[in-house]
């Protein structure tokens, strides 16, 4: 079986809050032994440089020590990084035209840097503006994060993107060699009956697949019921699609995506479906 992602992109400034998704990211890259696609965004404005040389020049030896940093952890960990510098005005742009550019199939970034107040109190601003504009699917990793090694959770509703977050799910479990839980998140319990259906094919379609998959139709606020479910599952990994595709009340709209982003303390694997 191959790899269900072999182009990796790791997007970091290289700060305390990157240390998750660096730490995640090596991991990924030594078990599936590929090499490491990096970016590292650094704002830059022509018109305020000019003005302003000395910022500049400062902000350049800043990056290239986090660049020689960088290098020498990932050395350590076995990785083997190809790492490029992007300079530009918005940091989410060249992390995006990055990931088209190497036609990466997975983006693995932080939660959130230092907090300001333009940037959203869950997730990032900039790592929000990467999720609704990235190319492929994207991993986002909390600081404090680290390889999951318990168990996957699929959050998932009886629609096509659905199937193929579920899909998606099942081979990350697959690879890992970790079991499997399922949670469909209703509005109402008149949604149940389908919702359950949906849950016995997919337990079904992974067992076939020889992975070892629970799975639960749960009726309240959709974040509020995956986080719960995480939590009692204890699973280490959440694996949810970006939208909703308006098939089973609100589940799994970008706003509940963001919150469980947000809120959980384990990386959720965001996928455009």
């Amino acid at each position: 079986m191959g790899h269900l992602f072999t182009r990796l992109l790791l997007a970091t400034e290289h700060t305390a809050y990157d240390t998750g998704a660096e730490s995640v990211a090596f991991g990924m890259a030594t078990r599936c032994q590929l090499p490491l696609q990096t970016v590292m965004p650094l704002v830059s404005n022509p018109e305020y440089e000019a003005l302003a040389p000395q910022i500049a020049a400062r902000a350049e030896s800043e990056a290239a020590k986090r660049i020689a940093d960088l290098r020498t952890l990932a050395g350590a960990a076995g990785v083997t990084i190809e790492l490029r510098l992007r300079r530009g005005e918005e940091p989410y742009e060249e992390i995006v035209q990055e990931a088209r550019e190497q036609a990466s199939d997975l983006i693995i970034i932080r939660r959130r840097g230092k907090r300001s107040f333009l940037a959203n109190l869950l997730v990032g601003e900039m790592v929000s503006k990467v999720v609704a504009h990235a190319p492929c699917h994207v991993l986002i990793v909390p600081r404090g994060a680290r390889m999951w090694s318990q168990r996957v959770l699929v959050a998932a509703e009886p629609s096509p993107q659905g199937r193929q977050v579920f899909a998606v799910g099942v081979a990350v479990a697959a690879q890992c060699s970790l079991p499997l839980h399922l949670v469909t998140v209703v509005a109402t319990e008149g949604l149940r009956p389908q919702a359950e259906a949906f849950i016995a094919e997919m337990q079904a379609l992974a067992g076939q697949g020889g992975v070892a998959a629970q799975g639960e139709v749960r009726c309240g606020k959709p974040f509020t019921e995956i986080l719960a479910t995480a939590s009692e599952s204890r699973s280490d990994l959440i694996v949810m699609g970006s939208r909703d595709d308006g098939r089973i009340g609100r589940a799994l709209v970008g706003g509940v995506a963001q919150k469980v982003m947000g809120l959980t303390e384990h990386p959720v694997l965001v996928l455009h479906c």
